[in-house]
């Protein structure tokens, strides 16, 4: 479980009345219920009132019941399996409702992201890829969806960019082999967090290049080799995992890189524009609006 929501638990269980330790106990042996239930359901399941279970959150230090369920579910991510993400999600979604609550909830983890992405991160980030000899990104899984969209698009900016094709972990630094000082590598992964882009990041941090990681937290696994740490919010609507704020984090890291590339990037464009026109890429449009 969560340290901190252990600790705080722990530190005060001598002190609290016969229902809030019906609480505290609840939590600590079903936090992956408690992460998504109301206050009022986790009241009528220990047999205490709603108002005993906000004060319980307030007395272990946290600001109201929200944030103590959202410590909670921060502790069970990267501990549920894809069975037990599917059976939250029908706990958690009335089936008539899902398209508004998957949608609203997409909206509020991309508020989060503004507001705990660090600036000064980002830019240094989007500095240090335009600068490097040559980009690797790696991303697995379901994050590997996402490597493939910055792929796609750097491929335009970055002259020397490397997709690393995730196999064993062995095959992924045979990749990397040339990696050194002069390049840079984007690793992505959220939880469950990939064991091989968290050993691919270590080892092109060992050979000196610049490590930037898109993950979800500080305590990420991938932070400890980062030289740039861009967070994103990634939370769970089911087996699926939310990937809208990290691909808009995304968007944002190739636009930032392409700006400071602008003149070659429009060069380009222009190239290829040329040869798209020739070669009957994209179908032609007629403006039918008058």
């Amino acid at each position: 479980m969560n340290s901190q929501v252990t600790e705080r638990i722990k530190r005060k269980m001598a002190t609290f009345s016969k229902g809030q330790k019906r609480i505290a106990q609840y939590i600590l042996e079903h936090s992956d219920k408690v992460a998504f239930m109301t206050a009022s359901k986790l009241g009528t399941t220990v047999g205490v009132s709603e108002s005993t279970v906000v004060r319980f959150a307030t007395e272990i230090g946290y600001a109201g019941y929200p944030e103590l369920q959202k410590a909670v579910q921060e502790m069970i991510r990267n501990k549920m399996t894809s069975l037990q993400r599917l059976e939250m999600a029908a706990n958690l979604h009335d089936p008539g409702h899902v398209l508004d609550n998957v949608l609203n909830h997409d909206i509020e983890v991309i508020r989060q992201t503004l507001e705990e992405t660090c600036r000064h991160s980002f830019y240094r980030a989007a500095e240090a890829i335009s600068e490097a000899r040559k980009v690797y990104i790696i991303g697995a899984r379901s994050s590997q969806a996402l490597a493939t969209f910055l792929s796609y698009y750097l491929n335009f900016i970055v002259e020397n960019l490397v997709t690393i094709n995730v196999t064993s972990t062995d095959e992924i630094l045979e990749q990397m082999i040339r990696i050194d000082q002069n390049d840079a590598v984007i690793g992505i992964s959220f939880p469950r967090y990939s064991t091989k882009v968290i050993k691919a990041l270590d080892f092109a941090s060992s050979r000196g290049a610049k490590v930037v990681a898109i993950t979800d937290s500080a305590v990420s696994p991938l932070s400890e080799s980062a030289d740039y740490l861009l967070l994103a919010r990634s939370d769970m609507a089911s087996f699926v995992d939310t990937l809208v704020a990290p691909l808009s984090l995304i968007n944002a890291l190739i636009i930032a890189v392409a700006i400071k590339k602008k003149d070659e990037v429009a060069d380009l464009f222009e190239k290829l524009e040329d040869i798209w026109d020739a070669y009957g890429v994209y179908e032609k449009v007629e403006d039918r609006s008058n």
